[in-house]
């Protein structure tokens, strides 16, 4: 089974964070342009012998009896294109996002191979989300799945609670290690492996799978003479990597410390670095919208033809949705939880708040049509993006303007319902149905105000024909 995703991933801890959020970002790339998604909330669950399968390969396990509420965002077409739940939190505030996808070298796959009905990325946030209570418990939880099922992918699987972020690589079919992110640094993660030196005797900051050491000692698969780099010894480093993968981690680092100087086609970019700021939330937003901006490499920038199609960029017109899931930490735990989703091309589109303490989201993302409707989110702010690409030059400011007025309209809004829930003392279900309520009336203001963005597109856009001719009014 091959790898569906092909995202970006940015990873930050709470005292690198402004205001000692968790933060942990992804955007979920796909094959094709189009490949509608829904985001919704699956209910708490009692019930035996459920059995999930898989239609993308012959996988299937008998799920636990009881099982957590949690938000997902699933393809629509499930039938052809699978489940993949992906990301969101559940009701435990532990997130999850699922997955990077990453990639083995050769020598280690030959020992240990893919397994063709293993756990893929299409089962593996349903298998797993549902039944964690905190973060390292879910590298726990889904190393035990690996060594007993096998995985048929290469991916990396990122789990987040208040206190911490992991984030695991499954590198072969049965082999996996994690890394608990320092509280003060940061990761940008682009299709590899890419994890580095690590403690293996260290099991506060450092997971792997069972005789890990041995499978790699008794099969001569470590290249360094004084070091156990993970990277070194599972990853790849080939002119693939250069050209689609390390410019992208090059880039967010370039953002975040813009003061060192690196090779956007080095093999050496670090996993972990310190910011030379604090870290919010408009940077990784930043980030995952980003497409070399600001550099000769952009391909929607003035440079030359060749350096624009140089890199892959970060942001994609077959990105499905870019996520941040936000745990807060100056905040109640019922209260902590946002999924900020940006269900169209994030370079163009903002990225929505949810209340993780919810029981819904709108029904304009949770049913998504297969084929276009501009009642639907994902249609509405894909339409968005085709529109502003369309005519670059003259649609950007536009944009600009729009997801600068939306950052300070949502992040007014988050802060008035937080303030209300205080003032009103609410807790338990009154809290969350007031939750899920404001999470609608989010929605419904960004409606509002991105339809009549699309509506000013269209009316300046009709004024930039080419089908246009200025007759002398004497004639």
């Amino acid at each position: 089974m091959k790898n569906e995703k092909a995202c970006t991933t940015v990873l930050v801890g709470k005292k690198a964070s402004i205001d000692g959020s968790v933060m942990i970002a992804r955007n979920d790339d796909t094959f094709l342009p189009i490949t509608p998604q829904k985001f919704l909330v699956r209910p708490a669950f009692n019930r035996k012998d459920f059995v999930l399968k898989s239609n993308q390969n012959n996988f299937s396990a008998v799920l636990p009896e009881h099982g957590y509420r949690y938000q997902a965002t699933p393809n629509v077409d499930v039938d052809k294109e699978g489940i993949y739940d992906e990301s969101g939190f559940n009701e435990k505030n532990v997130a999850m996002s699922a997955t990077e996808s990453v990639y083995a070298n050769e020598r280690v796959l030959a020992v240990d191979p893919l397994v063709k009905d293993g756990i893929a990325e299409d089962t593996i946030q349903t298998l797993v989300l549902p039944f964690i209570d905190s973060a390292k418990q879910g590298v726990q939880y889904l190393g035990k799945l690996i060594e007993k099922y096998g995985s048929a992918e290469g991916n990396g699987v990122i789990f987040a609670d208040k206190n911490d972020i992991w984030y695991m690589e499954i590198v072969t079919g049965h082999h996996w290690v994690a890394s608990r992110i320092p509280d003060d640094m940061y990761a940008v993660i682009a299709n590899q492996v890419s994890q580095e030196n690590i403690d293996l005797s260290d099991k506060n900051n450092y997971l792997v799978s069972t005789n890990i050491e041995n499978f790699v000692k008794d099969n001569n698969l470590n290249p360094d003479r004084d070091q156990w780099n993970v990277r070194h010894i599972f990853g790849t480093s080939n002119e693939k990597d250069r050209h689609y993968n390390t410019p992208r981690v090059w880039f967010g680092q370039k953002y975040l410390n813009p003061e060192i100087e690196q090779d956007p086609e080095s093999s050496n970019l670090p996993f972990l670095r310190h910011a030379n700021r604090l870290i919010s939330l408009e940077d990784i937003e930043y980030i995952e919208g980003s497409h070399y901006n600001e550099t000769k490499f952009d391909p929607l920038g003035s440079g030359e033809k060749a350096d624009k199609l140089r890199y892959r960029p970060i942001s994609l017109n077959r990105t499905q949705q870019s996520h941040v899931l936000q745990i807060r930490n100056n905040v109640p735990d019922d209260l902590s939880t946002i999924m900020w989703i940006s269900i169209g091309v994030p370079s163009f589109t903002p990225f929505i708040p949810f209340y993780g303490n919810s029981i819904d989201t709108d029904k304009t993302f949770n049913n998504t049509s297969l084929k276009f409707n501009i009642n639907d989110a994902y249609w509405m702010y894909r339409t968005v993006a085709m529109l502003v690409e369309s005519h670059y030059s003259k649609f950007v400011q536009m944009d600009l303007d729009y997801l600068s007025e939306s950052h300070e309209e949502l992040n007014r809004m988050i802060k008035k319902i937080d303030l209300e829930v205080k003032s009103k003392s609410l807790s338990g279900s009154q809290l969350t149905e007031f939750l899920t309520e404001s999470n609608h009336k989010i929605v419904d203001h960004m409606r509002s105000k991105t339809m009549n963005l699309i509506g000013n597109l269209i009316t300046n856009g009709l004024e930039l024909s080419k089908l246009t001719f200025n007759m002398d009014k004497n004639l």
